[in-house]
């Protein structure tokens, strides 16, 4: 790609807009300019802490930083002087997960919160609290404590704000009935009155707070308020499998103008979001709408792009239309090129990003028809996580604007089929024979779709009409159903729905067995399931051996629930922008997404691979890739002002970024960087990673430390900490 320049988004806008708008504050424009993001490396290491770091924070001015540790203290740091300051015993007996400079306090004033369940420190006015027993809580220092001391007889705390304890929902069409252990939340700097959240189901929450109900009882469990919105990449709102209760928000954040929001997921990758949720622009839809996405007729709704004749009118696109047109045309030549040769599928779908992302509104639709199809086809080539579903939403697209298009069609047949949808794959495959009646491929791929579907009848007729093994202790689950409790509880049994017995999430009468299989057993009756030389659990409820599935064999509620006796209506969801791929989340549940800068022009994550990544907010190009711990970085914060970033993560150290190289790079990030050609290499390896975490087979002597046979109602936090702990350490 070194031959064919990407567009630079910061200085063209700021080139395009000097005439426009005289108003705009160039130091906002160049904080984060890309030539300074690539020349960024590692200036200093602050030592100061004895744990992992998992919280830091700047201060408004930008002078000071401070951060919180598992080694239960508040460090705070000189900018300037890059040296500890102070360091301040909290009183917390557990590690520390987020610390705070109170807002107008003069930065006299901090507030921290910890896995033991506390709030430490204050300010004069109020602190909300987010926690993982599924509350938000409000608690203002000028009325004094809204809980009685511990120890106190009466332990009831009149200080919920947002109750959550039953609103997690494990599909868009399923209504909320589990609690939402909160992972993160934010407010929108430019209007307050919003408040984000996000937790261990894939929708973040949007709520205006002056429509909240007045603070509530921690003993009275409370239904889920109306939020203003849901915010969930549409992939992501199905339960399409049994791992996907896996997938679940670690960090949310409001841009710094308010109007977009990040969504960072476990087992997943990092989306944008819009929150202007009631405007044009904002891509909204319903449960019924995945499933139209799929379908042969189509889609409306699906995506709300500007006819072309009110394109070329705006004067801002009009100078220097043809040259832009004709760097597009070779930019998808690239990708068709990457297409043909079959490799370089990568920086194919970057050339096609460029093209869509950062010139979509001056192109013209069939050129736009063509890198829509052929972005499509690299993706289903790449095959990293969730590509099949981002290849659909491209032939959609090109669909909408060339209906009898076949590469569209044929190539969302091999979407569907990749997702294991064969009925459906195989109707948009005769769609694309009837265009192309004679073209080899997509006969060979009827035919294929056929033969599979007739073997899987056959495989149906046999095993309805042959006898049924007996179930021998329950069904096999992994340990993330054990630790995501949601999945073990089916919203259907024999007892009846679940909202029908108890209100209860985790209080299930469960039965834990294991399973041994030692190198020699390979004679013995053993599942396919079942791995030899691993320790195997068991779990179902007691006087429960059988548990009633779909056709597909996946426990899950009907399209539409009952919830309390009353039909469950399905909210209308907001959809991603944009989608940013390459690192790994799986191992922390503190792994933050941040806008980089004033203008939030750039997004950063932390990984599991000790890498921290640096992409594009428009296009999801990745600019720069940087080595900040040697496990995992999990906390990215960029200076108010500076072209400066802090991290930290399983290191007790801070590591302070500035863009001091001598030579711009992708990589870069400190001695023990990788080199260029490595790139690639690493975010496979992370793709490979994000596909599999959920299939890990532990050695017995991990799973010893959990004393599974005797865990109890309330150690579900604990248990989950502990399983990051030790896969971080292995």
């Amino acid at each position: 790609m070194d031959s064919i320049a990407f567009h630079d988004a910061n200085i063209s806008d700021l080139i395009e807009s000097r005439t426009l708008d005289f108003r705009h504050d160039v130091n906002h424009w160049v904080q984060m300019h890309s030539s300074l993001l690539r020349r960024l490396t590692q200036e200093k290491e602050l030592q100061g802490h004895q744990g992992c770091v998992n919280s830091i924070a700047w201060n408004s001015k930008g002078s000071l930083l401070v951060s919180g540790s598992d080694d239960t203290q508040i460090n705070i740091w000189s900018y300037s002087g890059q040296k500890l300051l102070h360091s301040i015993d909290t009183g917390h007996s557990a590690n520390i997960f987020c610390t705070k400079f109170v807002p107008e306090t003069s930065d006299e004033l901090l507030v921290s919160g910890a896995a033991d369940a506390e709030v430490e420190v204050g300010n004069p006015h109020v602190v909300w609290s987010a926690s993982e027993d599924g509350t938000l809580r409000q608690h203002d220092f000028r009325e004094g404590s809204s809980c009685p001391p511990a120890g106190s007889s009466q332990q009831e705390c009149r200080n919920i704000l947002l109750d959550l304890r039953s609103g997690a929902k494990r599909s868009l069409a399923d209504a909320p009935r589990h609690c939402l252990l909160l992972k993160s939340c934010d407010i929108s700097s430019t209007r307050p009155n919003l408040l984000l959240v996000g937790g261990s189901d894939a929708f973040a929450r949007l709520y205006d707070r002056r429509m909240l109900p007045p603070l509530t009882s921690c003993r009275k469990k409370m239904s889920p308020p109306p939020c203003v919105a849901y915010l969930c990449p549409m992939h992501l709102s199905e339960r399409v499998s049994p791992g996907r209760s896996s997938v679940h928000l670690t960090h949310v954040a409001f841009s710094p103008n308010g109007e977009e929001i990040l969504l960072s997921y476990s087992g997943e990758h990092v989306y944008l979001m819009n929150a202007n949720y009631a405007g044009e622009s904002a891509m909204q839809y319903t449960s019924e709408d995945f499933t139209k996405l799929m379908s042969t007729p189509i889609p409306s709704g699906v995506e709300l792009q500007p006819p072309v004749s009110e394109v070329f009118t705006d004067r801002s696109f009009r100078s220097g239309i043809a040259a832009r047109l004709d760097k597009c045309r070779k930019l998808i030549q690239y990708a068709e090129k990457s297409l043909n040769e079959g490799k370089d599928y990568y920086n194919g779908i970057e050339a096609c990003n460029e093209v869509l992302d950062g010139y979509g509104r001056e192109i013209e639709s069939l050129l736009r028809h063509e890198c829509l199809c052929i972005r499509a086809a690299l993706l289903l080539k790449r095959q990293w996580k969730n590509d099949a579903y981002m290849a659909i939403r491209d032939c959609n697209k090109a669909r909408k604007i060339n209906s009898s298009s076949f590469k569209a069609l044929y190539y969302m047949s091999d979407a569907l089929m990749q997702l294991g949808k064969h009925k459906e794959a195989l109707d948009f495959a005769f769609a694309a024979q009837c265009l192309v009646p004679y073209n080899p491929d997509v006969a060979e791929r009827v035919e294929n779709i056929k033969q599979h579907l007739a073997a899987v009848e056959k495989l149906n007729k046999t095993n309805n009409g042959g006898p049924k093994p007996e179930s021998r202790s329950g069904r096999v689950i992994s340990l993330s159903d054990i630790l995501y409790r949601s999945e073990v509880n089916s919203d259907v049994s024999p007892e009846g729905p679940r909202s029908d017995r108890e209100d209860s999430d985790y209080d299930e009468d469960l039965e834990v067995h294991f399973e041994t299989s030692i190198s020699g057993d390979e004679g013995h009756d053993v599942e396919s399931n079942v791995r030899p030389g691993s320790l195997n659990l068991r779990i179902h409820r007691r006087g429960d051996s059988a548990r009633e599935t779909g056709a597909n064999g996946l426990c899950g509620s009907p399209r539409s629930s009952s919830h309390n006796g009353r039909t469950y209506k399905p909210e209308t969801v907001v959809d991603m922008k944009q989608r940013y791929v390459g690192h790994c989340n799986v191992g922390t549940d503190i792994k933050q997404a941040s806008f980089l800068g004033q203008r939030g022009d750039y997004i950063a994550s932390g990984s599991d691979d000790g890498r921290w990544f640096i992409w594009e907010k428009k296009t999801g190009r990745l600019i720069k890739m940087l080595l900040g711990d040697e496990v995992v970085v999990n906390c990215i914060q960029s200076h108010p002002f500076d072209c400066a970033v802090a991290t930290s993560g399983i290191d007790n150290t801070i590591k302070l970024w500035t863009p001091t190289a001598s030579v711009p790079s992708i990589v870069a990030g400190g001695a023990a960087g990788p080199e260029t050609s490595n790139v690639l290499d690493t975010m496979e390896s992370n793709q490979q990673r994000l596909s599999r975490h959920r299939e890990m087979i532990l050695p017995f002597e991990f799973l010893e430390r959990f004393r599974m046979h005797e865990f109890t109602e309330g150690t579900h936090e604990e248990l989950f900490l502990l399983f990051q702990f030790v896969l971080l350490k292995k």
